[in-house]
């Protein structure tokens, strides 16, 4: 994988860059939608990639292993091939799954003992065992198997946990040298920032993923029940010490506000289930601001979903329509709020690619996040 930088912000660390893998190129800044079952919910292989724009998807380590299994991943020759993406795949290696499964789950050096959330059977990640997993599916970039700090955790367990994650990141590690990629293209391991909100345990956390030669390094741990201004904190604490010339990702964050923050801030790549569960429920995210298409105003709107969007969503269906198939549980409800929201995150990054290579991305944002934040 390479990954190119092209250029800063005035008066930001927003940047923009390219990154190269087997499976194609992506743009970055860019927002990549979440796959957790090897599909992204509700949403066409074809909408992903001629509507919405998707560069390059998520898949869950956690969520495969359990269902469908990878050994039918590993006989459908890889997780390209058995869900029909040909672009770029990221697999989060499941550390936040275990994590939330919160009283069935168990740490210790070895690795995390859990039960499954779907029949109860006891199961146990390992570091190499998490690493041989995502082998087996065989995405592009691949993640360090780690323990997703709370973010309300005190200092004493944060440490703890961190270096839990440090040692098993160096596990990781030797297990990537030891074993070979199984579908003819290249796996690269990103290694997680973790620290909970203490700027000390993350500069050191940072510090240490740095001597891993790693294509790219993702910050974890944030957007878990933590203060917006303590995410942001911590994302200006870690980038200064992370490579300039390999790709940032900030883990699970999140709003459409968060993610220029966070581009604002340095960071190059976002994912979210944000814009597709929230789009079931009939929250909309557009240029204008927050819709809950649910509320009865919209009833007799006829106007698109977003009058400023490009997307197909935009184009042929109307807020009274949409929210009539929301208000009535109809499937296509969710499939076209979802396909609105994801087109639109990825307009937004795409939007700031631009204004970045303009010199003019700050005054941008700056006017974007006041309208993103209104409710209307």
């Amino acid at each position: 994988m390479d990954f190119t930088l092209h250029h800063q912000a005035v008066n930001s660390e927003a940047r923009t860059g390219t990154l190269k893998t087997d499976h194609g190129k992506i743009e970055t800044p860019i927002f990549m939608p979440v796959g957790t079952a090897g599909s992204v919910k509700g949403i066409h292989v074809k909408d992903l990639k001629e509507d919405i724009k998707a560069q390059i998807i998520l898949g869950n380590t956690y969520h495969l292993y359990l269902r469908p299994g990878t050994e039918i991943i590993e006989q459908s020759g890889g997780l390209h091939r058995f869900n029909g993406w040909d672009g770029p795949i990221l697999t989060d290696s499941g550390g936040y799954q275990v994590f939330s499964l919160g009283d069935i789950r168990k740490l210790s050096e070895e690795g995390a003992r859990f039960q499954s959330h779907i029949d109860g059977s006891s199961h146990l990640f390992t570091p190499e065992s998490v690493i041989d997993i995502q082998r087996k599916i065989g995405a592009d970039i691949i993640m360090a198997f780690d323990e997703c700090t709370p973010g309300d955790a005190d200092y004493d367990y944060a440490k703890k946990s961190l270096e839990l994650t440090q040692r098993w990141l160096d596990r990781c590690v030797n297990q990537m040298e030891k074993t070979q990629p199984l579908y003819g293209h290249k796996q690269s391991l990103f290694p997680i920032v973790q620290g909970s909100v203490y700027s000390d345990l993350r500069e050191r956390a940072a510090r240490h993923v740095t001597t891993i030669p790693g294509d790219g390094y993702a910050i974890g741990g944030l957007s878990v029940g933590e203060p917006e201004k303590e995410m942001y904190a911590m994302i200006e604490h870690v980038n200064p010490i992370l490579p300039k010339d390999k790709p940032r990702y900030l883990m699970g964050v999140g709003t459409p506000v968060n993610i220029l923050e966070g581009i604002d801030r340095g960071i190059d790549m976002f994912d979210c289930v944000m814009p597709t569960r929230n789009g079931r429920n009939g929250m909309l995210f557009t240029q204008q601001g927050i819709i809950n298409i649910k509320n009865k105003k919209w009833a007799d709107d006829f106007s698109p979903v977003d009058p400023e969007g490009t997307s197909y969503v935009d184009q042929h269906y109307t807020k009274a329509f949409l929210r009539h198939l929301i208000i009535a549980n109809e499937m296509l409800g969710a499939q076209i709020a979802s396909q609105h929201n994801l087109a639109f995150y990825l307009w937004l990054v795409k939007e700031a690619r631009k204004q970045i290579l303009a010199d003019n991305f700050k005054s941008w944002k700056e006017g974007m996040v006041k309208k993103l934040s209104q409710r209307l």
